[in-house]
């Protein structure tokens, strides 16, 4: 039999029996603030490591491995945030945003104490186990407490969020790497993650309905070793041993075959971390597959636009953090309107639309940059690509929430940050080994009567940003040039992926918002007289 917990200070005060526990006004801004405090967290930590990477993998000097400082930290926020997600619906949200809290400080402490480039590659991974649990279950609580066409008036509190730990972030990331060290920018997650603790540990109270559970940790298992696969095969097979080797192909197929399995493995147990019910409707299926392709191309304008300013603009960190302000600029004027848009008119689909083209707009422009572009295009560059993030970001996970039973929010939300990270993983992957292979090719090309061990001897030294700012004339010219083409190869590669993102924005269906006193409804229930005769327009 199920019990379920008496609501405290948090709980829901309007709960019908059976019906959706939605919080009162003044209840949902107490738990948002545990919420906010953990998501903050997170946020910060995205951001905050883009200025000091040019300047750690200088110091380990270590460029090629770039993306995996990235890529490490975004595998097992991936793999994990499913596990996250489901368990929270077993066991509830409040202990297991503790736990996630715990697990990214205990990562922020062993990589701020790494020797060595591995070691700090194999504790970004632990700090990502922590950092898949706050964004999905913050998300998962207010799909909990808040109708779905309410949400997006509360999402404006945690646009601040963003846009306080994009701002703060760069800024802080530059002044430490400058100051004290780059170490520092894990450090100061230990301060702010024992606040988020207490306030979560203090507010975060809510009912939970107690209920057996199977734990699916073969599926999890499944998963990860997927992606893991196809991250060594992209990141680190493909580019170190060639594309057509034994072992890339052994990782590729591995990829696949774990894949196929985790779908069937999802299939047959009682409690799926994804259930695969979720993807027969139109509308998750279809955010799903645009959130992958958002976070694809998303996560490469992040961490080679600080190496183009630092290494070709010859910015500090500090400055370069400044100089990626246009960016959150964007992110931060477009997701609290489009939020509050959305709340008043219960309509979302032309947001994710307008999203893909702004950041495919983005993708052109980027993709033009050379030694001599003035900061002022590229200020304009980033601005349209951060609207165009923030035009989408969380409209599509609300839009998701909404199509879904009430009994699957968890696993629905973690789902939704799951794909999206798995695309900001890969992505960020592929655009490392695009940029590790043209950057010889360009070299080659650029370098009269270039030899072999020329191009390999700049395309070293492009492993540090000292080293290629203590390079001689013509040299240094050569490897900069080089540098910088090989960028644009790199935004360019994200084009046929934004192409297919606007396509699903276009044919996916929109569903209107619940209310406080509605139910999700149906995929494809008619809506109310005049709504519905907007939506049938519209589609």
């Amino acid at each position: 039999m199920s019990t379920t917990e008496p609501a405290t200070a948090g709980g829901a005060s309007n709960t019908s029996d059976g019906g959706p526990n939605y919080l009162s006004h003044k209840q949902i801004l107490v738990i948002l603030g545990g919420l906010m405090a953990g998501m903050f967290l997170a946020a910060l930590d995205q951001s905050i490591v883009g200025t000091a990477l040019p300047r750690i993998v200088s110091e380990f000097n270590s460029l090629d491995k770039l993306s995996w400082v990235v890529t490490a930290y975004l595998l097992t926020s991936t793999a994990s945030t499913p596990l996250w997600g489901k368990i929270s619906d077993l066991y509830g949200r409040r202990p297991l945003f503790i736990a996630a809290i715990v697990t990214f400080l205990g990562g922020s402490v062993l990589s701020a104490l790494s020797q060595n480039i591995e070691q700090l590659i194999g504790f970004r991974a632990v700090q990502g186990l922590g950092a898949g649990g706050l964004m999905s279950l913050a998300f998962a609580t207010i799909g909990d407490v808040i109708p779905p066409r309410e949400r997006g008036k509360y999402m404006g509190y945690f646009g601040a969020v963003f846009g306080l730990s994009s701002v703060a972030g760069p800024l802080l990331g530059g002044l430490l790497t400058d100051g004290p060290g780059w170490r520092w920018i894990f450090w100061i997650n230990v301060p702010i993650g024992l606040v988020a603790l207490g306030i979560v540990a203090a507010v975060l109270r809510l009912p939970h309905v107690k209920r057996s559970h199977k734990i699916d940790y073969l599926g999890a298992s499944t998963i990860a070793a997927a992606v893991t696969s196809l991250l060594l095969a992209i990141s680190w097979s493909g580019p170190t041993n060639g594309w057509g080797t034994g072992t890339t192909i052994a990782l590729l197929a591995a990829a696949v075959v774990l894949a196929v399995a985790f779908v069937i493995i999802e299939l047959r147990v009682a409690e799926p971390i994804i259930p695969m019910d979720l993807f027969k409707g139109r509308i998750f299926s279809g955010y799903a597959g645009f959130a992958f392709l958002l976070g694809f191309a998303m996560f490469g304008a992040l961490i080679f636009l600080p190496l183009y300013l630092q290494a070709v603009k010859d910015l500090s960190p500090t400055r370069s953090g400044l100089a990626l302000l246009p960016m959150i600029v964007g992110i931060f004027s477009a997701s609290i309107p489009s939020g509050q848009m959305m709340s008043k008119s219960g309509r979302y689909k032309h947001f994710p639309i307008i999203s893909a083209v702004l950041v495919s707009g983005a993708m052109v422009l980027l993709s033009t940059l050379s030694l001599s572009t003035p900061y002022w295009q590229l200020a304009i560059y980033m601005f349209v690509m951060g609207a165009g993030l923030g035009l989408s970001m969380q409209i599509t996970v609300t839009a998701a929430q909404n199509s879904v039973p009430r009994q699957h929010m968890g696993s629905a939300t973690s789902t939704m940050t799951f794909f999206r990270s798995m695309g900001g993983a890969i992505g960020t992957a592929v655009y490392g080994a695009v940029l590790t292979s043209r950057l010889k090719v360009h070299l080659g090309d650029i370098i009269p009567n270039a030899t072999q061990s020329m191009v390999d001897g700049l395309a070293k030294a492009a492993n540090s940003v000292q080293a290629l700012h203590s390079l001689k004339e013509p040299l240094k010219g050569f490897a900069l040039h080089g540098l910088v083409d090989a960028m644009d190869d790199v935004f360019l590669v994200s084009l046929p992926f934004l192409a297919i993102a606007l396509v699903l924005a276009i044919i996916t269906p929109e569903q209107r918002l619940a209310g406080r006193h509605d139910g999700p409804k149906a995929e494809g229930e008619p809506e109310d007289s005049l709504e519905s005769s907007a939506a049938a327009a519209m589609h």
